[in-house]
């Protein structure tokens, strides 16, 4: 952060109104806030971008709300990065979590607006199915999908149903961290990179000798996280994480090839074993406009998948969730073919959602869908 700015009465009375303006947005069902210098505020809602009629921002508002919304307990850190990420509550309405970046030397705020309450998995509108994945002791359950697509949601509503269904100890390590859960039958613990633990390989690493049953890594992002997330499945604890791919053949052979080419055979067989199941999600607009509709791929792995990921036939896992009809097997096209069906979206949002819309659009004239 820069230094301190000048007590400027209209700096501060803009980040007041900031304030006000963040509890609008969430009334709104804002997702997602821009902060920058020299304009006005942005919005995102429903996945597109809308500007506002408040006045623009200059350096020194920015820098004053910056300065209200960073937890003391992190300021220090912040004054010494040029990118830095934060999570705040207001006043119980929300959590936001908040990256600080810099562009052309001035400051910039993107704040995602993150519920108080934590859905369950049938409130997301994704098949029950999902439950599956939170009834197994160990194991490694992946949340796939870009940016913004609700990754962390889905993730959350697993875990608080495990929270409320089962005994267990549950651990979180994320950066920063975003719902907050509440005890239930289950005992969460929850700490933040940069304040509770250092990176996430520490934290994982000390999370074992803690008593965990479940595991939360909020982003399998390097190796060390990765073998880490692994050696914590193979040993009897039930793993949730997150990876920016778009399908579970890409998942896998996403961690796989972050390792050296002697080294991925033996990494294949760990992840086969460990893997309970995969869902690649995706937010598309619903078909009046107001709001989005979660659709996913899923994959709940099977002795089968667990054989061709060993003998890394991948086509062949194409093919079977290309083939299935299941809650727990199912392609994205399918998702989307039944998305549209139920008149939830429209074939245009699919079709521009899809990652092959050529086979989704023959779904759509009653063709054969069994190709990968």
């Amino acid at each position: 952060m820069p230094p301190s700015p000048s007590r400027n009465k209209t700096a501060m009375d803009i980040a007041t109104e900031l304030e006000t303006f963040l509890r609008m947005a969430v009334a709104q069902g804002i997702s997602d806030i821009h902060l920058r210098v020299g304009y006005p505020p942005i919005l995102r809602k429903d996945g597109l971008m809308m500007p506002t009629k408040l006045p623009p921002m200059d350096e020194e508002s920015m820098v004053a709300f910056a300065r209200r919304i960073i937890p003391p307990k992190v300021l220090n850190k912040a004054r010494n990065r040029r990118d830095f990420d934060f999570g705040f509550d207001l006043d119980g309405l929300a959590r936001f979590r908040v990256n600080i970046f810099y562009e052309l030397n001035r400051p910039g705020l993107v704040l995602r607006v993150i519920s108080a309450k934590i859905p369950r998995i049938e409130d997301l509108g994704l098949p029950l199915s999902l439950d599956r994945f939170t009834e197994h002791n160990k194991g490694l359950v992946l949340v796939t999908g870009p940016t913004g697509a609700g990754k962390s949601t889905t993730l959350a509503a697993m875990l608080n149903h495990i929270n409320a269904t089962r005994q267990k100890h549950i651990i979180t390590v994320e950066d920063p961290v975003e719902y907050v859960y509440t005890n239930q039958k289950s005992v969460v613990t929850q700490r933040e990179i940069g304040v509770d633990t250092d990176s996430f390989p520490s934290g994982l690493k000390y999370a074992l000798r803690q008593d965990p049953d479940v595991i939360l890594i909020g982003e399998m992002r390097d190796r060390e996280t990765i073998s880490s997330a692994l050696h914590a499945a193979e040993t009897g604890h039930l793993v949730f994480s997150t990876l920016h791919t778009t399908d579970a053949v890409q998942t896998i052979n996403r961690i796989i090839n972050i390792y050296e080419p002697h080294e991925r055979e033996p990494v294949r067989t760990q992840l086969a074993d460990v893997l309970v199941g995969t869902l690649s999600q995706r937010l598309v607009r619903r078909k009046e406009g107001k709001g989005r509709v979660a659709v996913a791929e899923i994959m709940n792995v099977s002795p089968a998948i667990r054989d061709y990921i060993k003998r890394e036939e991948m086509g062949e896992i194409y093919q079977m969730l290309a083939m299935a009809e299941f809650d727990d097997l199912t392609n994205l096209n399918s998702a989307l073919h039944k998305a549209v069906k139920n008149e939830l979206i429209s074939q245009e949002e699919a079709l521009l959602t899809s990652d092959n819309p050529s086979e989704l659009h023959q779904m759509f004239r009653g063709a054969f869908h069994g190709t990968a």
